[in-house]
């Protein structure tokens, strides 16, 4: 089995930036891709960015620009740096992996960031 533990998140103001983290333990051999989606409260899960073994990446528009996806292979760790933080930003962020074991993505219990005047 495979844990996944985000951390980062928090309130802040626009403009600001964060960096969020997931650490995955347990059984990360096979663990192909990882990303994050995030959730608004009353909206529907979104994917944010995604980066794949080789190091190809998805990002989504509405963050172009703003986000960066990386990956620590060694550490098993994907990071998420979020600069220009604004309102719309606000939501619980998911950290996922894809297995080779497993046929659906794996997801942490997320991190809330709060972005607020």
């Amino acid at each position: 089995q495979v844990q996944l533990v985000e951390s980062g998140g928090g309130l802040v103001q626009p403009g600001v930036s964060l960096r969020l983290s997931c650490a995955a333990s347990g059984s990360t051999i096979g663990i192909g891709a990882m990303g994050w989606y995030r959730q608004a409260l009353g909206k529907q899960r979104e994917l944010v960015v995604g980066i794949t073994t080789a190091g190809s990446t998805n990002v989504a528009d509405f963050v172009k620009g703003r986000f960066t996806i990386s990956r620590d292979s060694v550490k098993n760790t994907v990071y998420l740096q979020m600069n220009s933080l604004k309102p719309e930003d606000t939501a619980v962020y998911y950290c996922y992996i894809t297995h080779r074991v497993y046929g659906m993505p794996l997801w942490g219990n997320g991190t809330l960031v709060t972005v607020s005047s």
